[in-house]
């Protein structure tokens, strides 16, 4: 402790301006993360594999500022594949130690290795079998010795002028946790779409939707056969739950031709032809646009921009209208 302080000390002089004493501050904190380049080995390895083991929940458990981390990390494993919660040791020993069910694995955050809450909760994790990877410092300390896997941040000195605020080895076990999250979702094989299912609620979410998820199906996706008339088309377009302006033509076989739309009614009556009992194949547009279920929906809404058209057919491998995509539906799903 007393190397860290004259350390940190230093970075504090007095005669330096304010921001390049923030600046040695960042360097300190960003130092502390580099050096952890050097510690990853087979003992990371091995808390990897323990972490896709797990046939419960990771949980994860830091006291003070640790602990907020820790909150962090659980975060990250829920939200790519691997299902967690944060449990505060001090609540643990109150009751929250019920939150553990048998398969349960935790990961205990603790740059001393010796905070009292998780030293006095690390005898009950024992008992009920639970296996425990420590964050921590070193090796020799109570967290430590009742780990089955420690990976070590080392003897980080902290970006503080007095060398005691958790700083830099707050940043350090931020660091590594990550690591130990990214590291099993790349072993699970964690896909996009996965990602997507998690987070629909987020921009993160929203960039990954598939036109499938937008798009108008079954009776929502009005589609009428080639010799249809303009009058039955029109009342196909008109009943249409939610009326997306727009019906998909059919040949004989179901596969796509064309589309009528609202814009293309407006501008027949413009031009005085309302004979409505001509087929729809002779005034519909012809060749459109279309894009597939498993399509980005964010590469449709920029179609739809480019094209500056509301609606898109949405086809299957054989040219069949499975869907039908209106600029509404990705308003609601604020991609356009």
């Amino acid at each position: 402790m007393a190397t860290s302080r004259r350390r940190l000390q230093s970075v504090a002089h007095p005669k330096q301006d304010i921001v390049g004493y923030a600046r040695e501050v960042v360097r300190a904190e960003a130092a502390a993360v580099a050096q952890l380049v050097g510690r990853l080995n087979g003992t990371f390895a091995r808390a990897v594999e323990m972490v896709l083991a797990c046939q419960g929940r990771v949980v994860v458990t830091g006291m003070g500022k640790p602990g907020f981390i820790a909150q962090k990390i659980s975060a990250t494993f829920a939200s790519t594949g691997t299902p967690s919660l944060y449990l505060h040791p001090a609540e643990a020993l109150h009751g929250d130690l019920g939150r553990l069910v048998p398969g349960d694995m935790v990961l205990a955050l603790s740059n001393s290795g010796e905070t009292d809450e998780l030293v006095r909760l690390l005898p009950s994790l024992r008992r009920l079998g639970a296996p425990i990877v420590a964050l921590t410092s070193g090796l020799r300390s109570p967290l430590a010795d009742a780990a089955d896997v420690v990976l070590e941040i080392g003897p980080v000195p902290e970006a503080c002028p007095l060398g005691l605020a958790p700083t830099a080895s707050t940043v350090a076990l931020l660091a590594l946790g990550d690591a130990l999250c990214m590291a099993v979702q790349q072993k699970r094989g964690f896909s996009p779409e996965q990602f997507a299912s998690l987070h629909p609620g987020g921009a993160l979410g929203r960039q990954l939707l598939r036109v499938r998820d937008v798009m108008r199906t079954g009776d929502r996706n009005p589609t009428v056969r080639g010799n249809a008339s303009l009058r039955e088309t029109a009342a196909v377009m008109t009943r249409t739950e939610g009326r997306p302006g727009a019906a998909s033509v059919v040949d004989a076989q179901g596969k796509l031709i064309g589309i009528f739309t609202d814009g293309d009614l407006r501008r027949l009556v413009q031009q005085d032809e309302t004979d409505f009992t001509r087929p729809v194949s002779a005034v519909m547009g012809k060749s459109p646009r279309t894009v597939g279920p498993d399509d980005l929906a964010q590469t449709a809404a920029e179609m739809l921009r480019s094209s500056q058209v509301d609606q898109l057919p949405v086809v299957d491998s054989e040219g069949r209208p499975v869907g039908l995509l209106d600029v509404q539906d990705l308003l609601a799903a604020r991609l356009f």
